[in-house]
């Protein structure tokens, strides 16, 4: 595309002209591209197409920039990426561009785990990025062990495993032995991330709409306190459990205006 042409001739130019531009490096970069995909993940929530728009280009900038640097050291280029990532799409298509017969979204996963498997000769988890958010890493964990039949039978077995980490969790913290609650605690949250899945809800978007819930009602109660010329370090906590129900009322009223 034209558009793209102009694209890889202005990264040219940069990199040769531009003192900053200049400098980078696929290091450099690293922090830049990930603070670019929270961007476009913000427009990706909001449904802000014209903010989508943009930070899908700042997005791809950084794909070209990352591949201009390789080809400086004759690693790959742009045109690499693209054939490869073509070939990739192609390999994993077959019930598109081969004679295989797939009717359903599970066997489509299913059949992609096992032709990577069968390329990279490695475990199904294994392309799972370490440093990917914990949340996201356990439900990326998840979804590719029940692509290939490991999961829970039902809604209701999650659930009792649900019931039995917890039981298992209070008995440690009865025990107070530290290593061994924070080892029952990340098996509930573990669990509670895999019931979020068989709910078909985003357990990062649900605890960052309770994270923001909290925040609004606090800033409120905050408000309320200061009104009374109180400080909040001195009210005694039933009379603040009663600001706090405050709160929560003109804080859901707002939200209904």
């Amino acid at each position: 595309m034209k558009e793209l042409q102009n694209l890889l001739k202005i990264m040219d130019d940069l990199r040769s002209k531009c003192p900053w531009d200049k400098k980078q490096t696929i290091k450099s970069l690293k922090n830049l591209t990930i603070e670019e995909v929270y961007e476009l993940t913000d427009a990706v929530e909001s449904e802000n197409f014209e903010n989508l728009k943009e930070e899908l280009g700042d997005l791809l900038l950084h794909i070209v920039f990352y591949s201009k640097i390789a080809s400086e050291k004759k690693k790959f280029t742009f045109k690499d990426v693209v054939k490869d990532l073509c070939n990739k799409l192609i390999y994993r298509h077959p019930h598109i561009y081969g004679d295989l017969v797939l009717n359903s979204e599970e066997e489509v996963k299913l059949n992609w785990e096992i032709l990577k498997s069968k390329r990279t000769k490695k475990s199904i988890l294994s392309g799972i990025p370490k440093k990917l958010p914990t949340i996201l890493k356990a439900q990326r964990v998840q979804d590719k062990a029940s692509s290939v039949g490991f999961d829970w039978d039902s809604i209701n077995s999650v659930k009792s495993k649900l019931k039995e980490e917890l039981k298992e969790l209070n008995v440690e913290v009865n025990g107070k032995n530290r290593d061994k609650i924070e080892d029952e605690f990340g098996d509930v949250l573990f669990t509670l991330i895999n019931y979020s899945r068989f709910l078909k809800i985003d357990p990062e978007l649900s605890l960052k709409k309770s994270t923001e819930k909290f925040i609004g009602r606090f800033k409120i109660l905050e408000e309320i306190i200061r009104n009374k010329k109180q400080q909040i370090n001195k009210i005694d906590k039933e009379d603040l459990e009663i600001i706090w129900e405050e709160s929560k009322e003109i804080f859901n009223s707002n939200k209904m205006t």
